[in-house]
């Protein structure tokens, strides 16, 4: 068992919690893991670097919005079958050209089928928020790394803790990946998650 303290001075008991409950748990007992006024705005520069230069992300001013005060995002892939995964929350930061940075574990599902080419489906805040559709790719872009472990102890105070807190050695081992997703359509309101159910498209996102 593992004492952590709350910047507020409480002490919070956590047992052997797997990274989905942290992250799911942390959302809502500290406030949306984000630090009060002071900490690093959701929205970080990201250093120009090697690669190809990438246009802004077609993001929404409605998915602007909730990007900028969400602790957290709920992300479903897309299986062979064509059908929903179920959605998983995760940590995120987002560039200043609005791409939305997520790092995973490289055995996860959501890895395995970002890699073959899954699109994701993303809810914001919560399982019922605003939802988008859009690609995503697994990058070794230094530049995405590192704005990855600068933003996330600065966004979540979890990760201050060392809570799955990600480090360059970590990506550098391949222990960690960093996922950039493009927001491409916005989903309508109310859009809810439906595991095995058949997926909306990036094209027609109806």
């Amino acid at each position: 068992m593992t004492r952590i303290h709350s910047d507020g001075g409480r002490s919070v008991e956590l047992t052997a919690l797997t990274r989905r409950q942290v992250i799911a748990w942390g959302a809502v007992a500290l406030s949306g893991l984000t630090l009060a006024s002071g900490g690093a705005p959701v929205t970080a520069s990201a250093e120009s670097g090697s690669g190809e230069p990438r246009l802004p992300a077609p993001v929404s001013q409605r998915d602007l919005d909730a990007l900028s005060t969400a602790g957290v995002l709920y992300i479903a892939t897309v299986r062979k079958d064509g059908n929903q995964s179920a959605a998983a929350p995760v940590w995120f930061t987002v560039t200043s050209d609005h791409f939305v940075l997520i790092q995973t574990q490289p055995n996860t599902w959501k890895a395995k089928r970002i890699r073959r080419g899954s699109p994701v489906i993303v809810w914001i805040g919560h399982k019922r928020g605003p939802a988008f559709i859009g690609t995503a790719e697994i990058s070794g872009d230094a530049k995405y790394q590192r704005q990855v472990i600068e933003d996330y102890p600065k966004k979540y105070l979890m990760a201050r803790f060392g809570f799955h807190k990600p480090t360059q050695e970590m990506f550098d081992k391949g222990a960690i990946l960093s996922i950039v997703i493009t927001p491409m359509r916005d989903l309508p309101d109310g859009f809810k998650s439906a595991p095995g159910m058949p997926a909306p498209t990036v094209e027609s996102a109806h």
